[in-house]
């Protein structure tokens, strides 16, 4: 069964309100001003979870060359993983990694 399904798609941000655009190297599933996330996948793109809580981001782990930020969904409060994309507020970034300690 596949796992994945490439979804970059342009969407206005629940939590701020910003136009969000398609990424230019992978698919966008975060918004890049804010960090928030929709909690609407089970794998990734497959856009079939029924929950659509919005996923506040909570903290940042290190992943292979690269960070992923920890969200919790402020619906079913359960924990989902999102890399980084080149495009984020790196200053939410440092924040949220600062906030871990």
């Amino acid at each position: 069964m596949k796992k994945f399904t490439m979804k970059n798609e342009h969407f206005i941000c629940e939590n701020c309100n910003n136009e969000v655009f398609p990424a230019l190297k992978t698919a966008r599933d975060h918004c890049p001003f804010c960090l928030y996330s929709k909690h609407v996948d089970i794998n990734p793109g497959d856009r079939s979870n029924s929950c659509h809580g919005l996923l506040k981001p909570i903290g940042i782990e290190k992943f292979k060359n690269t960070y992923k930020i920890i969200y919790r969904c402020d619906k079913c409060h359960q924990t989902h993983k999102n890399i980084i994309t080149d495009d984020d507020n790196m200053e939410l970034i440092i924040n949220l990694s600062v906030l871990q300690k």
